[in-house]
């Protein structure tokens, strides 16, 4: 029996061995921390996006998704519930194009059987937080051009969501799922597709929030964009986070260096 539970411990069948502790029980190593391997450059990620935006059934609508999570890391249900409303972006003529984006609500998708609607998604709270708490993130001038064309070529006003399905309505996980395996594997080569990168539609969001942090911006001000505590987010980024490595190493050596014995001695 204690063979088998390994196997499926293994096979990430189970999470832990259920029975007691003795000699062979084991449970599974796992870490919340992000492989760096999964984390997209900038290249790799305009390449894939812009794949998706020439895809001639929904490429331009599918491209505001993934663009939205790339710029502000947001979790796709989080993308999925914006309501048009919510998008506060600056006038075209204005000279700050900085928008933001205003996060209250999350459609996860929890199956048909689960919710009372018989919808897929189900409406819920932001994560980790009080029912009717809200946050911000930062929409950056290329997301607003990206966002503004979107909302006008839709013909979207405030009540609407801002990614829909191709009938309207909450914008499907399969779909997005789909289209995104389908990018990977006509733009990545063949050793990058069997790799971890870009594997998950959420290292878009990996991808943001270590670019933030490598930028340098505070690790308080991530976390409140992206809806984490500091804690969470360090542990979870530590990997990742190698912006200020010149600037550290140049620190360090500031700090002198030992007396070189061979010259001393000469």
């Amino acid at each position: 029996m204690n063979v088998l539970f390994e196997y499926a411990i293994k096979k990430k069948v189970l999470k832990e061995n259920p029975l007691p502790k003795g000699k062979g029980a084991t449970a599974a190593k796992t870490s919340s921390a992000v492989d760096k391997r999964s984390l997209l450059n900038k290249e790799q990620a305009a390449k894939l996006l812009g794949w998706i935006y020439a895809r001639p059934r929904g490429g331009r609508r599918l491209h505001a998704f993934f663009t939205t999570m790339y710029y502000t890391g947001a979790r796709p249900e989080e993308v999925v519930a914006i309501d048009v409303g919510d998008v506060r972006l600056p006038d075209a003529d204005a000279a700050d194009q900085w928008g933001e984006l205003l996060l209250h609500t999350a459609h996860p998708e929890v199956g048909k059987q689960w919710t009372n609607t018989g919808e897929v998604r189900e409406e819920r709270g932001l994560k980790g937080r009080a029912a009717d708490d809200t946050r911000t993130a930062p929409c950056r001038p290329g997301l607003t051009r990206i966002l503004r064309a979107h909302i006008e070529k839709q013909g979207l006003k405030p009540g609407d969501l801002l990614m829909q399905g191709e009938k309207g309505g909450d914008l499907a996980g399969s779909v997005i799922r789909r289209a995104w395996r389908r990018a990977r594997k006509e733009v990545l080569t063949s050793y990058e597709f069997g790799t971890p990168l870009g594997r998950r539609v959420y290292d878009l969001r990996h991808t943001c929030l270590t670019n933030w942090l490598n930028a340098g911006v505070p690790a308080a001000t991530v976390a409140e964009w992206a809806g984490n505590s500091v804690p969470v987010l360090l542990a979870t980024y530590a990997r990742c986070i190698d912006g200020q490595l010149d600037d550290l190493k140049h620190r360090i050596e500031q700090a002198g260096e030992l007396p070189d014995p061979a010259a001393a001695g000469a």
